[in-house]
């Protein structure tokens, strides 16, 4: 007797391999999967503008990547007595122009280096609403909680949307290795503030534009993220508190299933073993000069150096 429908990610024919870059972006959901491939030790830079929705502004934010093009003072705007751009997360904010200039086009640059040394890139749209901007009359990717009255909400259209993917697509292409594959994901945290009708709506807006782009690219794929949340993780019981972000079991199912479909034989004993690496290092004695830790120490010591040997990149 069947209790679920389990949603399978099918097996890919190109995979990751241990060396390969891997650059994502989009909602908190890329930085999940981000940080799981940090600690896997798998080359990886994820959101270098924060957070990013909507596909307008993700693609926005490759274009500036792409072009390595810097921002200057007049792109930011002064709130609550710090300066701001639109385009990014709240994280780059600081109260003098230098500071968050500083802060984006540094990742600007990381962003540019890295994209052209990259074999796979990870987008995850959260939703299709956007803002306006109205003193400016400029889509943004962050309101950064200034008022309401100074933007205009509304969804992208269908056109926006194709277009935005389309062209991310282009620029990915011209900019990373020449094999780059990109996947493609739907966000599986709801935005129940936009109402759960328009939430559907919007995440409907996505899914149907990615799979009309996705014919046109032979290195487009789509990962069924939001699928397997939504439909084999059909309980709340794999939900944060909020009942809105998935929780810590469910990415961890979500991840195994991802590495099941995209690693390579070694990734996977790459990842596996850097896996129980992390885990030993995280182990906390109360006497760190006991013979026993220090034989701890050596043997974890033995088996990062075993790891490092398969990999020219700095791990641990």
């Amino acid at each position: 007797m069947k209790f679920r429908t389990e949603v399978e990610i099918q097996n890919s024919h190109h995979k990751i391999e241990v060396e390969d870059h891997v650059f994502s972006i989009g909602s908190c959901f890329a930085s999940e999967i981000s940080d799981l491939m940090q600690t896997a030790q798998i080359q990886t830079l994820n959101n270098p503008f924060g957070t990013v929705f909507n596909p307008y502004s993700i693609n926005n934010s490759l274009k500036k990547l792409h072009d390595a093009e810097f921002y200057t003072e007049e792109d930011l705007i002064k709130f609550n007595d710090e300066m701001i751009s639109l385009d990014h997360h709240s994280s780059f904010n600081s109260r003098f122009v230098h500071q968050t200039l500083e802060k984006i086009n540094q990742n600007i640059e990381a962003g540019n280096r890295f994209l052209q040394n990259t074999n796979w890139v990870v987008i995850t749209y959260g939703t299709s609403f956007i803002y306006e901007f109205l003193p400016k009359k400029k889509l943004v990717a962050n309101c950064h909680k200034i008022p309401g009255k100074y933007f205009e909400k509304r969804l992208l259209t269908n056109l926006e949307i194709t277009d935005s993917i389309y062209e991310t697509v282009t620029i990915l292409k011209d900019i990373c290795k020449e094999n780059v594959q990109i996947l493609f994901t739907v966000s599986p945290v709801r935005h129940t503030k936009d109402g759960m009708v328009e939430n559907n709506l919007s995440k409907s807006k996505l899914i149907s534009a990615i799979h009309e782009i996705l014919p046109q690219f032979e290195n487009c794929h789509y990962l069924p993220v939001y699928e397997v949340l939504m439909d084999d993780l059909r309980d709340y019981r794999f939900y944060k508190e909020d009942l809105i972000h998935p929780n810590k079991q469910a990415v961890q199912y979500i991840w195994e299933k991802f590495g099941n479909a995209y690693f390579s034989d070694e990734t996977m004993d790459f990842v596996e073993e850097n896996f129980k690496i992390a885990k030993a290092l995280d182990h906390k004695t109360s006497d760190d000069k006991s013979p026993k830790h220090q034989e701890f120490l050596s043997t974890i010591e033995k088996r990062i150096a075993s790891q490092q040997a398969k990999v020219k990149h700095k791990i641990f």
